[in-house]
């Protein structure tokens, strides 16, 4: 019996690549530098991966950037626009104008699109596929890091994005054609790879192809088995896994049978009921990759449970056709929990319950111990152990709240009447008399830059080298100023710029019941970018008002609306390490009460505008479409318990992040927010396509400024986007604003950028007006 990891984290353990990329960025290292930056890290996940026992370490699953940008340069997927500097940029600077943008002696090209990866907080950059696409290979980065693990003593297991994939998770640049239709050209691509890395001596390749959960129709049935079929029989010295994970991929058992092929991987934690039909299916030269460790949680593994499922498996198939594997790539967890010094925020009887990924590969070790002929005393014990624990663990008195089960159960009675008063065109009217804002009113979505200054503050903080009141100061007087800032660049709808937040989930979480926090768990949520996600544990509460003091200050400073600020209950729940024993509809609604009773007191102190944030609202969306409506329908309404009760004359805003909203609008309409806003810019606005075919009815304020990047857009850049906005949305329904929060930029760029973005509406307001005359 194997082990296997499909994916290590590679930002570090003390996000050490993420130093190092942003320190290349501003010049303050070579590119020597930042490379070895990169093999440190690359060599010490997998030594530790060797160390643990773990048989078929991965190779290739480490990137500066991400994944499937990698795989973009590898096969020659460069744009036009940033191909045309080839010969002024390095190679690793053309690879980062992909993912970044740049704007730096007389070249200024902006970035590829970001969205979700699949149902995570993980974002990749889309690829981008003309109708006469070509493909030319540069193997240099996965040959490469093949053989640095060779000479490291280390024989590992090259991991690729399937083609079939990699087509299906970019989008077509040209109209009228299909871009899985480039398949036939791809493919010799790929097989030129894989041979290169058989010359290499590699003998064991990953295939990741989760886009095969999704598949349904026979076209692409068809194109799956012919591709897979071609590509693995093209090589019998390689033995090849087809990685498939975060859900079921059961309905083309059938067609995974027939392939020539070693290894399925079956994500067994989001899609248990499979391993049933593949143990029916599989032929017997195939061996099924049991997917049991969780690669998208914190929580230790059930031990039992999991030798329940491998005994099942070993009874079918025999102990050599079993792998025992995480879920997915642990790239979704923290790196090690002995980096956790047990602090307040970190409950120890909460820690004793947690495995990071460090953690994860030894449970993997653990169970292939125990699932042998004779078990070892340390891994029966640790077996023993872990069901104590997890039994006391549902004894414990913090983790249940009867108060609040109890108001959840009051308000799910309440079903559909949670909606606001009157609907939305009456609602606006109050509004517009009461706020009197013009023709494309500015706003930004939140956060304003986190200097160095601000952070150092905050940890001296809370470090208790700086007293309350000291730090209170500090707080007050960059929301002045940010508040001053606005009102010279005559900013409609003002923000108090959160400079008191560490993290948009965290801080919320910090003041609520039923959350635990990590010093160290960091996950990587795009490029140089990590989030800290807090640990729910039980139920959850309001401990007291969280937000309502630090609003009520910023809004006496000024005449302007200041927005109330506040994050969704789906975005708390998805982007947190959530509690597996109840439903999470169930933990949603709870957050959602808590939220709701924030708003209640917000708009009692005065704010007319509060902003609900759901960035993550269609990240949640399940793969399987059957799914669909059961998840919407309460992540619908956990987002209507937060706002309800408010008076028609509060204006509720939301936020969402870059995603497909096809799939959601009527749920958007459904939430039935005054103004939403959302993150437009990189797509050229064409993401708004899906709120015109259903003609969605409340305002929209498109991104025009993407934050992601370090460059700064023109006022006339600005007014292009805003222009093919009109095209989509009704002017009156037009706010203008940046993509997402500010918090990641620094200061002079979004200076300049948020100068030239009110300057945009402006033109535009005459625009109008002139157009009117």
């Amino acid at each position: 019996m194997l082990t296997q990891t499909l994916g290590f984290p590679r930002i570090g353990a003390n996000r050490e690549l993420k130093k190092a990329c942003e320190l290349y960025w501003k010049g303050k290292i070579s590119q020597d530098e930042l490379e070895l930056a990169g093999k440190n890290e690359r060599i010490k996940n997998w030594t530790i991966q060797k160390d643990a026992g773990i048989d078929l370490i991965p190779s290739n699953d480490f990137s500066y950037y991400d994944q499937v940008a990698d795989m973009m340069f590898m096969l020659g997927v460069v744009p036009e626009r940033f191909r045309k500097f080839e010969n002024r940029l390095s190679k690793i600077d053309l690879y980062f104008a992909m993912c970044r943008g740049y704007q730096h002696e007389n070249i200024d090209v902006t970035p590829l699109e970001m969205t979700k990866w699949f149902n995570t907080n993980y974002h990749y950059l889309v690829p981008e596929f003309e109708k006469k696409q070509s493909f030319s290979l540069s193997p240099e980065k996965v040959v490469g890091e093949f053989r640095e693990a060779l000479q490291s003593g280390i024989k590992t297991k090259p991991v690729l994005l399937g083609p079939l994939s990699f087509l299906k998770l970019g989008k077509e640049k040209t109209e009228n054609f299909n871009r899985l239709e480039l398949i036939h050209i791809l493919l010799p691509v790929y097989i030129e790879l894989i041979g290169k890395l058989e010359n290499a001596g590699a003998t064991w390749i990953q295939i990741d192809e989760p886009c095969l959960t999704t598949c349904t129709n026979d076209y692409e049935r068809q194109l799956y088995r012919s591709t897979l079929t071609e590509l693995f029989g093209s090589f019998p010295g390689i033995r090849f896994v087809l990685a498939t994970y975060f859900e079921s991929v059961s309905k083309v058992a059938d067609l995974i049978s027939l392939l020539p092929l070693e290894v399925i991987h079956l994500d067994l934690v989001s899609a248990p009921e499979q391993l049933d039909v593949f143990l029916d299916m599989v032929p017997d030269n195939m061996s099924v990759s049991l997917g049991i460790v969780d690669g998208r949680n914190v929580w230790k593994n059930n031990l039992e449970d999991s030798l329940g499922v491998i005994k099942k498996a070993v009874s079918r198939l025999g102990r050599d056709r079993v792998i025992l594997s995480p879920s997915c790539s642990l790239l979704h967890v923290p790196y090690d929990l002995k980096n956790e010094d047990g602090r307040e925020g970190l409950p120890i009887k909460v820690k004793e319950r947690m495995a990071f990924a460090f953690q994860k590969i030894e449970e993997l070790a653990i169970l292939k111990d125990l699932s042998g002929i004779s078990p070892t005393t340390g891994a029966v014990s640790k077996l023993e152990r872990e069901k104590r624990e997890r039994e006391n663990w549902e004894k414990l008195p913090f983790v249940a709240d009867e108060q609040v089960r109890k108001r959840l159960d009051e308000i799910n009675h309440l079903k559909h009447n949670v909606s606001r008063g009157l609907p939305f065109e009456q609602r606006r009217a109050i509004q517009q008399e009461k706020l009197q804002l013009p023709l494309f009113p500015t706003t930004m979505i939140g956060s304003l830059p986190q200097t160095a200054e601000v952070r150092k503050t905050r940890c001296s903080f809370f470090n208790n080298k700086t007293s309350w009141e000291e730090y209170d100061n500090f707080i007050k007087e960059c929301i002045r100023k940010a508040i001053r800032w606005q009102e010279e660049l005559g900013i409609d709808v003002l923000v108090h710029g959160e400079f008191e937040r560490n993290d948009m989930v965290e801080f919320f979480g910090e003041q609520l019941n039923g959350f635990a926090f990590t010093q160290n768990g960091w996950v990587q949520s795009y490029g140089s970018r990590a989030v800290k996600p807090p640990v729910i544990y039980g139920d959850v509460s309001r401990k007291g008002p969280v937000t309502v003091d630090i609003a009520r200050y910023a809004q006496s400073l000024t005449d302007k609306p200041v927005k109330g600020m506040l994050t969704g209950p789906v975005t708390i729940l998805q982007w947190s390490f959530v509690r597996t024993d109840q439903p999470r509809k169930e933990t949603a609604g709870q957050i959602a009460l808590a939220i709701h009773d924030e708003v209640l007191d917000l708009e009692k102190a005065g704010i007319s505008i509060i902003q609900i944030d759901e960035p993550a609202f269609r990240e949640g969306l399940p793969l399987k479409q059957e799914k669909w409506d059961e998840y919407l329908t309460w992540a619908v309404f956990c987002f209507m318990i937060s706002s309800y009760g408010v008076k028609n004359e509060t204006q509720i805003h939301t936020h969402m992040c870059y995603a497909e909203f096809n799939d959601i609008i009527p749920a958007i309409i459904a939430m039935d927010a005054d103004v939403i806003s959302i993150e437009t810019s990189r797509s050229q606005m064409e993401l708004l396509n899906a709120f015109t075919r259903v003609r969605y009815p409340n305002q929209i304020g498109p991104g025009v400024y993407d934050i992601h990047s370090p460059r700064v857009p023109g006022t006339g850049e600005m007014c292009d986007l805003l222009f093919a906005a009109s095209r989509y949305i009704p002017v009156k329904n037009l706010w203008v604003n940046p993509d997402c929060g500010l918090k990641t930029r620094g200061w002079d760029e979004t200076r300049s950028a948020i100068k030239n973005m009110t300057e945009s509406a402006k033109r535009m307001r005459d625009v109008i007006l002139h157009a009117e005359n």
